[in-house]
């Protein structure tokens, strides 16, 4: 299988984004989404509005995000377009709660390892491309998070995020599930939404603020490394596996952390489940443009 091609540089800047976006040679046409993640309030570490402006503005898109499954400053409509505001994502960009208003819209998976249908913000049919910000980190669920977790839990309605962190079953408890059906399922719903865009979607991974806690945590570790780089690719797989192995290989003592946080939550079955499904091989060269 021909490796997927993942662009790096060690260069952290607003331009840096840009220009690794460039690197790609890919358009977005018609009405782009931009899926990033909004920050939980008292976080810390999430990527803020100056750092991606050029990059959003370049694409002319459209700030997308979806209400939350928990307690917290996003798990309402009100609530998450107050603290868009609040971290100024609105003062900068159109903004688009996807699953503001009913029905959700519901993508067939049906190779699905453990769901075979995701629930995403029905706003996301309002969309030809999709460009996905993702800041690369641990995560308290899901040991990692990176593009395939923005694909899955970030593009999931409120209902599709229970569903998802319930394995198929929105009603159970979702710091109860078994964490390899959990982790399996995000894989699935990652997949469903890479092929709904049929190509016109690309990834950039931000390797920065790099805490063993995710954005959705008001009151997240700080960082345990230093800042990496940035990472671009069309393929989310191939992406975050590149992501994982920089990890891993790092000499940054502070990557046993996060290696900790990825192995004891059974991080990297998300990669296998969303290469099984199609969403792009784990084979892949990095192609350095500093």
């Amino acid at each position: 299988m021909e490796k997927s091609k993942v662009y790096f540089t060690s260069e952290v800047s607003p331009e840096s984004v840009v220009k690794i976006y460039e690197a790609l040679g890919v358009n977005l046409a018609g009405k782009v989404a931009v899926k990033l993640h909004s920050g939980e309030q008292g976080n810390q570490n999430y990527l803020r509005p100056e750092f991606v402006k050029n990059l959003v503005e370049r694409v002319n898109g459209t700030v997308v995000e979806c209400n939350t499954a928990y307690p917290g400053e996003r798990n309402t409509t009100e609530k998450h377009r107050k603290l868009m505001a609040e971290h100024e994502w609105t003062k900068y960009f159109n903004v688009d709660i996807m699953d503001a208003e009913g029905p959700d819209m519901e993508l067939e998976i049906p190779n699905g390892l453990q769901i075979k249908k995701n629930y995403v913000g029905k706003n996301l049919a309002n969309y030809d491309s999709m460009l996905v910000l993702s800041h690369f980190k641990g995560h308290a669920m899901g040991g990692f998070g990176g593009a395939l977790k923005q694909l899955s839990i970030g593009c999931a309605s409120s209902y599709g995020k229970a569903y998802i962190h319930g394995a198929g079953d929105p009603n159970q408890d979702m710091f109860k599930t078994d964490q390899l059906q959990f982790v399996t399922s995000m894989g699935d719903a990652a997949s469903s939404v890479h092929k709904y865009f049929n190509g016109n979607i690309v990834y950039i991974n931000a390797m920065v603020n790099i805490s063993i806690d995710c954005d959705c945590d008001g009151n997240a570790s700080a960082p345990c490394m230093k800042n990496i780089g940035i990472l671009a690719s069309t393929n989310p797989v191939a992406i975050d596996q590149a992501c994982i192995d920089i990890v891993y290989n790092s000499t940054d003592p502070g990557k046993d952390k996060l290696i900790a946080r990825i192995e004891e939550k059974l991080g990297t079955n998300i990669i296998d489940a969303a290469a099984k499904n199609g969403a792009g091989t784990k084979e892949y060269e990095l192609i350095n443009i500093d």
